[in-house]
C-alpha cells in the first residue's frame, strides 16, 4: 500500500513514520509513505496557500489551486483521495477495513479556518475522526493511517486483531499480566485457572459489561446471540450503574 499525504506541515509526520508499528510496516515494505508539501504547488508569488473567505468572516481559507494541483500530480487510476475534515463521515473500524483493501491512498490535510469548497470536487471521500475541531488534518491523517496500516497482512497477528475492540461489535475485555498481585490488586482468579471455556465466558461477559458502561450505543445495532442475551439479563439483575458522564 502507498499512502500519500498532502499537507502544509510535512515535518509533523517525522516521528509518526519512524517509530513503533508504522516503522516496522515500512521496513517490511508493507506500506510506503510520500509526504507532499502543498506549498510547493502554490502559484501565489508569496508562497501563500490561503486567503480571507469571500463573504467575510474570521480565519483563513486554503486555496483550491495548490491542493488541486498536488492531487492531480499524485493521483493515479488506483488512487482513493480522502479529505480529512470535521464534516466528513466518522472514521470507524469498518471504514478502516474497507480502506485496507485500497492500493493507493491520498490523504488531504485541511488547515486554518477551512478549505475552498471546490476542493470537494476532487476527492472521493471525506473523513472525520470525531465530533470536535483540530487545528488541522495532520493528526487525523495519522489516525486514519495507523488504523488502516495495522490491519494489513503481516503488520500485526490476526489473532490479536480479532480480539480487539470493535472487531466483533463489542469493546475488548480487560487484560492483565504479571505479577498476579500488586498493591493489593489481584488478577481475577478465573484467568489463572487454566479452564479455557470458563475464561472465554468470563471475557465475553466482561466485554459486554464494558460495552454497556462506555459505549451502550454499540449494542443498539447488534444482534445478540442467545448466550449474550443471557449475559445481558444477568448484568441487569446485578443492577449495575452504567453511567459515566463527564
Amino acid at each position: 500500500m502507498k499512502i500519500t499525504i498532502l499537507t502544509a506541515f510535512p515535518e509533523m509526520f517525522d516521528g509518526f513514520i519512524s517509530t513503533s508499528i508504522i516503522k516496522k510496516a515500512i521496513l517490511k515494505n508493507l506500506v510506503a509513505f510520500e509526504l507532499v508539501d502543498v506549498r510547493t504547488y502554490t502559484s501565489n508569488k508569496h508562497q501563500r496557500i490561503d486567503d480571507t473567505p469571500f463573504g467575510g468572516g474570521a480565519g483563513m481559507v486554503m486555496f483550491y489551486q495548490p491542493i488541486a494541483d498536488a492531487i492531480k500530480a499524485h493521483k493515479t487510476s488506483e488512487s482513493t483521495v480522502i479529505l480529512l475534515t470535521p464534516v466528513g463521515h466518522t472514521f470507524k473500524q469498518e471504514i478502516a477495513h474497507k480502506l485496507k483493501m485500497k492500493q493507493d491512498l491520498i490523504l488531504v490535510c485541511g488547515h486554518y479556518e477551512g478549505y475552498d469548497e471546490r476542493i470537494l470536487k476532487l476527492v472521493d471521500h471525506c473523513i472525520s475522526i470525531g465530533d470536535y475541531v483540530l487545528t488541522g488534518g495532520e493528526l487525523a491523517a495519522m489516525v486514519v493511517s495507523d488504523g488502516v496500516i495495522r490491519l494489513l497482512d503481516g503488520v500485526i497477528t490476526g489473532e490479536s486483531l480479532h480480539e480487539e475492540s470493535f472487531e466483533n461489535g463489542l469493546l475488548e475485555y480487560p487484560q492483565y499480566t504479571k505479577p498476579s498481585e500488586i498493591d493489593g490488586y489481584e488478577v481475577p482468579e478465573v484467568l489463572l485457572s487454566g479452564h479455557h471455556e470458563n475464561i472465554r465466558k468470563w471475557r465475553l461477559k466482561q466485554s459486554i459489561k464494558k460495552t454497556c458502561y462506555y459505549r451502550n450505543d454499540l449494542l443498539a445495532d447488534r444482534q445478540l446471540s442467545n448466550e449474550e442475551e443471557e449475559i445481558m439479563k444477568e448484568l441487569m439483575r446485578e443492577e449495575l450503574d452504567f453511567s459515566d458522564e463527564l
